[in-house]
């Protein structure tokens, strides 16, 4: 790509039309999420909550947590048709991404894709063009934006799945099938497709086609000659995703994501009907000036903060380099990175509580403090566990135990071996502090995954 590209101009039709499907999913996915009851369940019911490291402060607001996901739904649909844009796009960020920090048990990838893509969508022109604000307004009007605008949106996807195909070569993934043989089987009584999961080369094809599909589907859509069989295999590949897997709405997301990649005639067409069906019409901004790129200190400030947002993406997946040990045992480095569905781990965990003076001991009933969900994921999960055993020393000592000291007794089995015992139990975690240092209490994996 050469410096001339920053010069180019495309349609506004494409950014319009993302920022409508777009602030549509996300009313949708959180209109969803309340009609679930996960809101009560997994925000007000929880006495305890896991939090990110840096962001402890993050709370529940209560019954006020309804009115942040209304806040969230509201901003979402004034996104998607273009109405106070701006503060609307801001608003979303802030909301979305606060109950995503509320607690770390509900961590999905999706849900960082989509702060993601807010955050970027904080500093494109996404309602000059088919918008309330632009109706309104005829100097916020254009037909035309800089090509850039699309390409940075373009370039998130493509990390996005680049990343995740290559987070799947690894050994587990492509020469034993793991986790999708374990995973596959619990399926079978889906009609014509269920009995061919139980085949081992159906889990082979499955692992291999993954890796190939996450790296070589942009190129796909990147071109025009490949892009609608491009896009067909994103279809067939998320819809199926979608019927093995309960991930939500994050495959109708991505399906709908990757029409970034056609022409800009493509989404004035959607828009042209979409006018027609509500008796209006593009031509009011069809026939606008072109934005073009600025010399402002303003515009440099933006640019040189996308350019870095970008950069931090492409090199924070790699973080996981400055760990020892095997990424799927520790998991340091393992969030954040793009790496989808690749691994299946249980475990279990006993804790111990013990009197510094007494030398009294408790055998701590995890479900008196933790919730079935944040047990489960707690049990293999070392930040999590660390996070719990300061809470315990905090809970007993309130209790009157003198100077609690915490040990855990724990096993974890990774995509299908037998369990080992993962955290050392001679370590009293109450005096352990989480850091981005390496967690030295994590026992050493006794095999090899080779790989990303």
């Amino acid at each position: 790509m050469n410096l001339n590209y920053f010069k180019q101009n495309t349609s506004a039709a494409t950014l319009a039309f993302y920022r409508l499907a777009f602030g549509l999913m996300m009313l949708f996915s959180l209109i969803r999420f309340a009609s679930y009851g996960w809101i009560k369940q997994r925000y007000l019911i929880p006495q305890f909550h896991f939090t990110y490291y840096g962001w402890e402060w993050v709370k529940p607001l209560g019954n006020y947590t309804y009115l942040l996901f209304l806040i969230a739904g509201i901003a979402a649909l004034f996104v998607a048709i273009g109405y106070k844009y701006k503060w609307a796009i801001l608003t979303f960020f802030l909301s979305f991404t606060y109950i995503e920090l509320l607690d770390k048990t509900t961590y999905l990838n999706h849900y960082y894709f989509i702060s993601v893509i807010s955050f970027v969508l904080l500093f494109l022109p996404a309602n000059c063009y088919f918008s309330v604000d632009a109706y309104r307004d005829p100097k916020l009007r254009y037909a035309k934006i800089p090509s850039w605008n699309i390409g940075l949106l373009q370039t998130i996807l493509a990390i996005v799945y680049f990343y995740a195909g290559l987070a799947k070569l690894n050994s587990d993934w492509l020469f034993n099938a793991m986790p999708l043989k374990i995973w596959l089987p619990h399926h079978s009584n889906i009609p014509i497709i269920g009995p061919l999961l139980n085949e081992n080369w159906v889990h082979y094809a499955f692992s291999w086609t993954g890796a190939v599909y996450d790296l070589t589907i942009v190129f796909l859509l990147r071109y025009k000659p490949t892009r609608l069989f491009g896009f067909i295999l994103v279809i067939v590949f998320h819809v199926l995703t979608k019927i093995l897997f309960p991930i939500g709405v994050f495959p109708y997301v991505m399906i709908v994501s990757t029409l970034l990649f056609f022409d800009a005639d493509f989404h004035k067409k959607i828009l042209q009907f979409l006018s027609k069906t509500y008796s209006g019409s593009l031509v009011v901004f069809e026939n606008q000036k072109i934005k073009k790129p600025s010399n402002t200190a303003f515009y440099k400030t933006k640019v040189a903060v996308l350019s870095s947002f970008i950069v931090l993406q492409l090199l924070f997946p790699f973080r996981y380099l400055a760990y020892p040990g095997e990424l799927f045992w520790t998991e340091e480095g393992f969030r954040f990175s793009w790496r989808v569905m690749l691994m299946e781990k249980a475990g279990y965990a006993t804790f111990i509580v013990k009197d510094a003076v007494t030398q009294k001991q408790i055998v701590v009933t995890n479900s008196h403090f933790l919730t079935p969900f944040q047990e489960k994921q707690m049990a293999f999960q070392p930040d999590f566990i660390l996070e719990y055993a300061h809470y315990l020393h905090d809970y007993y000592q309130q209790q009157g135990v003198t100077n609690p000291e915490v040990y855990v007794e724990s096993y974890v089995a990774l995509n299908g071996r037998l369990s080992q015992k993962y955290i050392d139990p001679k370590i009293n975690l109450a005096q352990e502090n989480e850091n981005f240092k390496h967690k030295t209490w994590i026992l050493p994996f006794k095999d090899t995954i080779k790989g990303f």
